[in-house]
Order: C-alpha cells, then sequence, then structure tokens
C-alpha cells in the first residue's frame, strides 16, 4: 500500500491507515489531484479562544482551492455538471454550468458567509494572472463558489475570510497527495458530529482497453451520529454523545473530477451519484442541508476551447458509464471517512468543543463485525 494512502502529507492517519477496507482500486495518492493537471491549495484560518465576539473571533475556518487544470492554465475551464441533493446551500456559477455544460477557473469552497468574496477575488485573481483574458470586453468569469457553516466552532459573522486568503488557497495550489480534516474551507466543520473538513479519495476505472481516474474532494459539515456507517457497520449506534446539541443534519459539498471523456449531460449523471456516495456512510439530504454536488472532466481540452470553428468531441458512450458511476460512489464514500478518521478535537467560539473521532472505539467495532482490515498498514 502506497504511504500516500496510510496518511496525510502532514502525518494524519487516513481511513486505510485505520485499517477501513474500501471497495475499488485507488490512484497513486488516492486523491482528486490523480487526476492529471488537477491541483488543490488550502488557506487556514485559526487565531483566538473563549467568548465570541463578532469580528475579533476566536476564527476557525479558511479557503480550499481546487483547479481542475492547474495553476499554470488557471484561468481556462472543463465541460462539467451540477447537482442538487438538497438545496439550503450555495454553490455559485451553477446557473451558467446547467445552462452550458462548463465551468471556467478555480473552484473555492468556504464557510457560509464567505461565498460572495471567494467568488469575486477568483475573477480578480483570473485577471491579475492571466492578465488580457478579458480585454475584448464581451468575455466574463463565472466561477463556481461553494459552502457550508462553521458557526458553531468560528466567528462566521465576522468576515475574516479577505482577499489575501482566496488569493493565498489558489496560488499554492499543487498536485501530489492532499492534506485532509481541519484545513482550508473545512476547517471549522463537524461530521456525524465529530470533527470533519476536507477529504479526498480516487479511483482506477477500466473500461475495454483504457483506464480512467476518478478523483473526490468532499467539504464534510454533515450528519447525524446516529447515522454515522463505515465499512457497512453502523459504528454512530455505539458511539455516544458528549454534547447535548442537535442540529438537522448539516451540509456537504463534492466535487468529482475524472480524466474520462465525458459531455455536460453525463457529468450531470456522475454528480447525482454523489448522492449515494454519501448516503454509504449513512447521510440523508436534511430539510436544512445543503448537498451540492459538482462533476467535471479534464478530457477535451481542444473542443472545450474551440470558439468559432466546427470541432470534435470524444465521448464515453452512456452505456458503458456504469463503472465511472460506481467509481464516483466509492470515492466520495471515502473521501467522507477521510475527512473525518484523522481529524483532531477542535474547541472554538464560546468554548464549543467537537470531538474527534474515536478511532480505537471504531476499529474496535469493525473487527466485532469482521469488517476490519488486520494487521494494519504500517507507516
Amino acid at each position: 500500500m502506497e504511504k500516500t494512502h496510510i496518511r496525510t502529507p502532514d502525518g494524519k492517519l487516513r481511513a486505510r491507515g485505520a485499517g477501513i477496507p474500501f471497495p475499488g482500486v485507488p490512484g497513486r495518492h488516492n486523491a482528486i489531484t490523480d487526476v492529471s493537471g488537477v491541483e488543490v491549495g488550502y488557506c487556514t484560518l485559526i487565531r483566538g479562544e473563549g467568548p465570541l465576539v463578532v469580528g475579533r473571533g476566536p476564527v476557525r475556518t479558511g479557503v480550499t482551492a481546487i483547479l481542475p487544470r492547474g495553476r499554470a492554465r488557471g484561468a481556462d475551464g472543463v465541460f462539467a455538471g451540477y447537482f442538487s441533493y438538497n438545496g439550503n446551500g450555495e454553490m455559485s456559477g451553477t446557473h451558467w454550468i446547467e445552462e452550458a455544460g462548463r465551468c471556467d477557473g478555480p473552484i473555492t469552497i468556504t464557510n457560509s458567509h464567505s461565498v460572495g468574496i471567494a467568488r469575486d477575488t477568483t475573477i480578480r485573481w483570473i485577471v491579475e494572472r492571466f492578465p488580457g483574458k478579458f480585454d475584448t470586453g464581451n468575455s466574463f468569469a463565472m466561477p463556481v463558489a461553494a459552502e457550508t457553516l462553521d458557526g458553531y466552532l468560528n466567528d462566521v459573522n465576522g468576515f475574516h475570510v479577505r482577499e489575501e486568503h482566496v488569493f493565498a488557497a489558489i496560488d499554492c495550489a499543487r498536485g501530489g497527495p492532499v492534506e485532509e480534516g481541519s484545513v482550508g474551507g473545512g476547517t471549522g466543520m463537524r461530521c456525524f458530529e465529530f470533527k470533519g473538513g476536507s477529504g479526498t479519495a480516487s479511483r482506477i476505472v477500466q473500461i475495454d482497453e483504457s483506464c480512467y481516474t476518478v478523483g473526490a474532494f468532499v467539504q464534510s459539515n454533515h450528519g447525524l451520529r446516529h447515522l454515522c456507517t463505515i465499512a457497512g457497520v453502523p459504528v454512530g449506534e455505539f458511539l455516544p454523545k458528549t454534547e447535548t446539541v442537535r442540529e438537522d443534519g448539516g451540509s456537504i459539498i463534492g466535487i468529482v473530477a475524472t480524466d474520462a471523456p465525458l459531455l455536460p449531460h453525463q457529468l450531470k449523471r456522475v454528480a447525482r451519484r454523489c448522492a449515494s456516495g454519501i448516503a454509504r456512510s449513512g447521510a440523508i439530504p436534511s430539510n436544512s442541508s445543503g448537498d451540492l454536488f459538482l462533476a467535471l472532466s479534464c478530457a477535451n481540452d481542444a473542443a472545450f476551447h474551440e470558439t468559432e470553428r466546427l470541432t470534435s468531441a470524444q465521448f464515453l458512450p452512456d452505456f458503458v458509464l456504469s463503472p465511472i458511476f460506481e467509481a464516483t460512489v466509492q470515492a466520495i464514500d471515502e473521501a467522507v471517512i477521510n475527512s473525518i478518521v484523522g481529524n483532531r478535537t477542535m474547541i472554538g467560539r464560546d468554548g464549543h468543543r467537537v470531538d474527534a473521532l474515536p478511532i480505537d472505539k471504531v476499529q474496535e467495532l469493525l473487527r466485532r463485525h469482521g469488517r476490519l482490515v488486520e494487521p494494519l498498514p504500517t507507516s
């Protein structure tokens, strides 16, 4: 097993490193960056403690940036499809995705009250990094910016995410292994009432003689504890609550990238399968949740950028898409579990505490049900 499958760059345990089994074959780093060209960057903001003082903190938030074609081609776009499983959330640019089947520039994910600045600053980043992009006067950018709410831990009404933080997240985007847990936009998030946040995974799919990669990234902030299911075991039923706060279930943002040649209507179908992915770990679309998913294809580069001439694009026939759908479900599920396995307990505003998943207890529950991989991998 690859070392990057076991631990994150900062040494946090990943789900496979904890002995949790998953179906399917992961890519080199088991991350969305296994899709060639995709880069991920973070800006994490953690400061202050004690009682909430709006505008001062405590601060537990940040920005995540996903660049489908990397920083070198950060203004370029891809074919895309969108799906809202439940709509109490925000993902900007989706009307244009529905209309034109495309997504342009960096994708950012942050907290609920910072979507606007993330979206607007992304446009500024494109204008400054790629001068001349909009010189015709008829060009425009409508980038994707998405959110989940971190108000339980963070001074969300203090508007601590600034332009420089969005710039920093995009400018530090890289390929290779991806950090998980309380980083970037996922810094102040909860998942199944444990510490949640950023998670990723990937799958290799073979169709006929060709191999394709499907990568997933989630910002998890959803689910009630009693629903939590890992490797088919309802672990949440056996993990006692340590707090009395009960909420409606929270939200999740999911991004799926692939190098498989897919058209926008097919990518919309892929985005829908993210719902099955979060269902594997027990999530439901609760009344107040924003469960929003975007799928994109990095293939057909030339066809995407042709604007004036008749052009050609390759695509997989609909009748062979089931392996792509299966890989999407698997990668989203593992990304969610990765977002909580290696995470750490966090204390935020007003002393609010969100505990880390008790991985030793989870391992014991999986062992009882014959679902733990033993001996466990070592780093």
